[in-house]
């Protein structure tokens, strides 16, 4: 039977999910944002393994101009004085079809809001007030405006406004105690790194990533320092503890640099509702250290579409169950990463230092710890 569908957030997620169901056909959705428009000015960048370039290119991925993506094959890591200390072979994740990705943020919102932009999505929705009616969710919207529908999809982020509306329990997002950085350079500023490779810097406290977004070698910076505060006083007060530890980053950091905190999802809990589901970090919203942020939000909009389109009976609980599974493997190391990324202690990063070099020529570990995420 048909059903309808209210998409609640139009990032990544949500337009996944709506162009799965729009190529589909067998039922009515709509997306409801918050916002006057798509963010498509956001220029910073993020990376995609096989994982989920191979649910993309079920969407026909392969259209979007290939000068404006990059298909790194290599991950240089160094320590934050710029020495190399090992490197990993990205590639060998790799299929003929299906290549590590890096990109602006905004070319693939603007590839996935194609074919559903003028019908699909509604903007300067704001939920007031959500109820029970013949067996359906009756939502109210702040404009006088409702719909009626089987199905609500929460996609509305790491703050889900959707789950306070639905949810009794209690799972407000934790401070990081982190600060994360970004900027686009044109250069890596007299970095000695090889710009056609994803860069990984460890130091104390902080680390920083830099890889190339489109074949004109733009390249995204990212750094996430440690940081008691979510809201910094003095930014530079910030820098300066990086560039005492590497001088050459002075030029980095005078580039137009954006901040905000780093939080994270503390448990992964069911819907308490069978009609509505979460994907995306409504679900669970990950730490950037395993670069699975949005590989995730395609992957678990996939993963509902799937099951809506099959009518699985249960379907929340087979959702959950599978998304949650899949995630808890995620976070575990995403955490781990950014515990070893951040090692205050010179000793502890020495040893850390050796054990990278060891495990990452080990095929076994790099197929267990990498590939079983990147090759889902």
């Amino acid at each position: 039977m048909k059903k309808k569908i209210a998409i609640i957030g139009s990032g990544i997620a949500g337009l996944t999910l709506a162009n799965f169901l729009y190529k589909n056909k067998n039922h009515d959705f709509m997306i409801y944002e918050k916002n006057d428009s798509l963010p498509l000015d956001e220029g910073y960048g993020i990376q995609l393994s096989t994982n989920s370039i191979k649910i993309l290119n079920k969407l026909n991925f392969s259209k979007v101009d290939s000068e404006k993506i990059y298909h790194p094959k290599d991950l240089d890591i160094y320590n934050i004085q710029n020495k190399k200390l090992c490197d990993l072979n990205l590639a060998q994740f790799n299929s003929n079809n299906e290549k590590y990705t890096t990109l602006q943020r905004s070319t693939l919102i603007e590839f996935l809001k194609d074919d559903i932009y003028t019908q699909h999505i509604r903007f300067g929705k704001i939920m007031k007030e959500v109820s029970e009616l013949k067996g359906k969710v009756l939502i109210k919207f702040d404009d006088n405006t409702n719909d009626l529908v089987d199905y609500v999809i929460g996609a509305d982020g790491i703050f889900s406004n959707t789950r306070t509306f639905f949810e009794k329990k209690k799972n407000k997002p934790v401070f990081k105690n982190a600060i994360a950085l970004r900027t686009i350079l044109n250069s890596t500023s007299g970095l000695d790194i090889d710009q056609s490779k994803v860069s990984l810097m460890m130091g104390k406290n902080c680390h920083l990533v830099i890889y190339p977004i489109n074949k004109n070698k733009d390249l995204n910076f990212v750094c996430i320092l440690r940081h008691r505060k979510n809201n910094p006083d003095n930014i530079k007060i910030l820098l300066d503890k990086i560039v005492k530890q590497n001088p050459n980053l002075k030029k980095v950091y005078e580039e137009d640099l954006k901040s905000w905190p780093l939080y994270a999802t503390p448990k992964i809990l069911p819907s308490s509702n069978s009609k509505v589901f979460y994907i995306g970090d409504a679900f669970n919203g990950f730490l950037p250290t395993l670069a699975q942020g949005a590989g995730q939000s395609i992957e678990s909009a996939y993963e509902l579409f799937n099951l809506i389109k099959n009518e699985r009976g249960d379907i929340q609980k087979i959702y959950f169950l599978e998304r949650s599974k899949r995630a808890k493997k995620v976070r575990r190391r995403s955490n781990f990463n950014f515990f070893l990324f951040h090692l205050s202690s010179k000793f502890m990063q020495i040893i850390r230092n050796f054990f990278m070099k060891f495990f990452l020529k080990r095929k076994s570990f790099v197929n267990s710890y990498l590939g079983t995420v990147y090759k889902n």
